[in-house]
């Protein structure tokens, strides 16, 4: 066989059009699109015809697919060629026939900029296909990942929901050389529909992770227990995931430590389920492959190891693989997962007056059965890290991840029950932003609002997490937004709470904190909505953080400073063995 033309999106394309046994390629003449024609026409695999004139191809390959029951591709140049597949393809998009139209086309900075035969193909007609991609020019491995990623989620679109015509526009830069000897590996991506044969479940460690999730039902819960039971799995989750299952694990202090051994934690398979989660240390666990789970059967590939898209209810998912699973029948991976987080929690050291300090000591201590919403990135951070009781609900707004409408969200949840308790826990410019709501005339006494004060944005001041820490002081300027809504006022949010019918405490430091806080946690509904305004700065916050991601690491140097004392020098050098090992 001859060399392959080296135009690296090409060479994918093809690649995964025979990984996707995509053999039928209806060819219409051209120059741009040379690289995939050349690549085909040398590759045994493909079965080609040649069509000169593009409108007649579309119904050709309409008649071909519609005989044969195979997807089948055209290839087309620039101008005006791809025009004429419309036709074709709006015949395609009522019968559902899978025609992949490839239309091929110079870079897209060229759209109008007068260059001959480049058209804009960025709109089409809504009936003509069911997805259209435009494929980069490849420069560097994210191009490479988007490459594929776009050309498995079209190729799989030919099938979905039916079927029907999708399009790839794919750009050239005009490469002349044949000096590629074989097609590159590619990465396949399944989508797997419930009455698909269901692939096995691969050896060793097999985590589900849980984005924000909806409330679970009893049944839902039970069957991803025993999805877990069966094979030894465990569910890892944060406070929007809301499952509260024999196997659920609240990993995030576990994960975010400087010294986490990643090695150690790897898992051979992760099942992702739920939307957008905020638990970002715990998804930087090792893992191997990606199963997503979700009745969109969207690809959502956040870790660039997507291998499936099981496109189906997740009981329906884990009632197979319950029956079908490995039928270990141990807990050794939820019990590794526990006596890690058992240790952890044992060394926590004293922390300063901080939004973590505060979760460690109320996260267990909110009411039963009610419920609680975190403001995004610090508040949720923190008390991801301290369990809360099994019949409280929590949520935040994950979705959009935006630092507007969380006093209005927590204020909506709260008016669906009146007699159930309502938390929020918001930082200061979170709570300005949104102050407008806790004025809305439908408040009730079932509503305590947490503001966690630090006079400014005080994610942008915590090292290790966000690369305006680098700034020091000056981060304060503009980036963080330091000396807003008062700068700490001791009275600007107390006026605005009471004169709108609001109880409000206060707390400046872990006394004050401890003389009131039973009035913000207590079972017994008030009279009066609640406001607790707790004044914190950036450099606790700081403090406290560094010191909860590097329990291990304290521990060793208390460990080490001990020794010392107790051993002198040749102790010293012992120790640092025993260590190491």
């Amino acid at each position: 066989m001859e060399n392959y033309l080296d135009e690296k999106n090409a060479l994918i394309l093809v690649a995964l059009l025979k990984k996707h046994n995509i053999r039928k390629i209806i060819a219409s003449p051209g120059s741009t699109n040379v690289c995939v024609v050349a690549n085909i026409q040398n590759d045994s695999f493909f079965e080609v015809y040649s069509a000169p004139d593009e409108r007649s191809a579309c119904y050709i390959a309409c008649g071909l697919a519609a005989e044969s029951g195979e997807p089948v591709a055209i290839s087309c140049t620039g101008a005006t060629s791809s025009r004429n597949y419309l036709p074709g393809l709006t015949e395609a998009y009522y019968r559902k026939l899978p025609v992949l139209a490839i239309t091929s086309t110079q870079a897209k900075a060229k759209v109008g900029h007068h260059v001959a035969q480049v058209i804009d193909r960025t709109v089409l007609p809504n009936d003509t296909y069911n997805f259209s991609t435009l494929l980069p020019i490849i420069k560097d491995d994210d191009d490479v990942w988007e490459c594929e990623i776009k050309i498995n989620q079209a190729l799989l679109e030919l099938k979905r929901n039916g079927g029907g015509p999708v399009h790839i526009d794919i750009p050239t830069s005009y490469t002349r050389s044949f000096t590629a000897r074989e097609l590159p590996e590619v990465k396949e991506i399944k989508r797997i529909e419930a009455f698909d044969k269901f692939p096995e479940l691969p050896k060793g460690k097999i985590a589900v992770f849980v984005g924000s999730h909806a409330k679970w039902t009893e049944r839902q819960t039970k069957t991803l227990d025993s999805f877990c039971e069966a094979n030894d799995a465990v569910v890892l989750c944060d406070h929007t995931s809301n499952f509260k299952g024999q196997y659920r694990v609240l990993f995030p202090l576990a994960a975010g430590q400087q010294l986490f051994d990643h090695a150690a934690n790897t898992v051979s398979l992760f099942i992702y389920i739920g939307e957008i989660t905020g638990d970002y240390f715990t998804m930087k666990i090792g893992k191997k492959k990606v199963w997503r789970v979700n009745e969109d059967g969207e690809f959502r590939d956040l870790f660039r190891k997507l291998d499936c898209v099981f496109q189906m209810p997740e009981i329906n998912f884990f009632e197979y693989y319950s029956k079908n699973g490995r039928n270990k029948k141990t807990r050794s991976y939820l019990n590794d997962c526990k006596e890690q987080l058992d240790k952890l929690y044992g060394q926590i050291p004293e922390l300063p007056f901080s939004n973590i300090w505060v979760a460690s000591q109320l996260a267990h201590k909110i009411p039963e059965n009610s419920t609680i919403h975190f403001g995004i990135l610090n508040s949720l951070r923190s008390w991801n890290f301290f369990e809360l009781p099994q019949s409280v609900n929590s949520n935040s707004n994950v979705g959009g991840f935006g630092i507007d409408g969380n006093v209005s969200s927590l204020i909506g949840a709260s008016l669906s029950n009146p007699n159930r308790l309502y938390f929020g826990i918001i930082g200061d410019l979170a709570f300005f932003y949104d102050m407008n709501a806790a004025g809305n005339r439908h408040v009730s006494k079932n509503l305590r609002i947490m503001v966690v004060n630090n006079g400014k944005g005080s994610e942008f001041r915590l090292g290790g997490v966000h690369p305006a820490f680098e700034k020091k002081d000056d981060t304060d300027k503009f980036i963080s937004a330091g000396g807003h809504y008062g700068n700490k006022s001791s009275i600007l949010l107390k006026n605005y709470a009471e004169g709108l019918g609001y109880d409000y405490i206060y707390a400046t430091n872990k006394k004050e904190f401890n003389d009131v806080h039973e009035q913000f946690i207590s079972q017994k509904m008030s009279d009066k909505p609640l406001i607790f305004e707790v004044f914190t700065n950036s450099e606790d916050e700081n403090d406290a953080l560094n010191k909860l991601l590097n329990i291990d690491q304290n521990v060793k140097i208390k460990t080490k400073k001990l020794a010392s004392k107790m051993l002198g020098n040749s102790g010293k050098k012992v120790l640092k063995k025993i260590m190491k090992g």
